[in-house]
């Protein structure tokens, strides 16, 4: 799996604990910045530098961290392709994977702790689409999988 990572000042240090536990796992990702908190890149210049990434299949997931993880969220699903979840819990996260195939988790720097932070990482990154539901609801959300697909045909030409 390519991952990505990025965030604004607000996020820094979320960032920088969530890169720690990366690393011990040695699981590989890019670090797109802010890299150093004395010269941060803001949310509206991080997101949509990440999100087309993702879009073009450079990078399968990205993690986006702001204060809130609202900004980047709204940023990011400018683009199409793009699915990211605003997660403010480990089930939110997860769920977010195996219902709605997120492919960027978006993050508060404000709002979630380094522990809870890495927790909802983990859960993103170890839960696949349609992982650990019923059949009744893979099949459902194929097809509306298929639905958004159509529906983002639509507005993004």
């Amino acid at each position: 799996m390519k991952l990505a990572i990025a965030s604004d000042k607000s996020g820094f240090l979320l960032k920088e604990a969530i890169l720690t536990y990366l690393e011990e796992q040695s699981i590989p990702y890019d670090d797109l910045g802010t890299k150093d908190i004395e010269n941060p890149s803001p949310f509206f210049i991080t997101a949509p530098k990440v999100a087309p990434l993702v879009a073009d299949g450079t990078y399968d997931r990205a993690i986006l961290i702001c204060g809130t993880g609202m900004g980047v969220n709204i940023l990011a699903n400018k683009h199409k392709g793009v699915h990211a979840a605003a997660c403010e819990s480990v089930y939110a996260a997860k769920m977010s994977r195996a219902i709605n195939d997120a492919n960027i988790l978006c993050l508060g720097g404000w709002i979630i702790g380094p522990e809870m932070g890495i927790e909802m990482v983990k859960a993103f990154l170890q839960t696949e689409f349609l992982q650990d539901l019923e059949d009744w609801r893979q099949t459902f959300l194929i097809g509306a999988k298929e639905k958004v697909a159509g529906i983002e045909d639509g507005l993004f030409t």
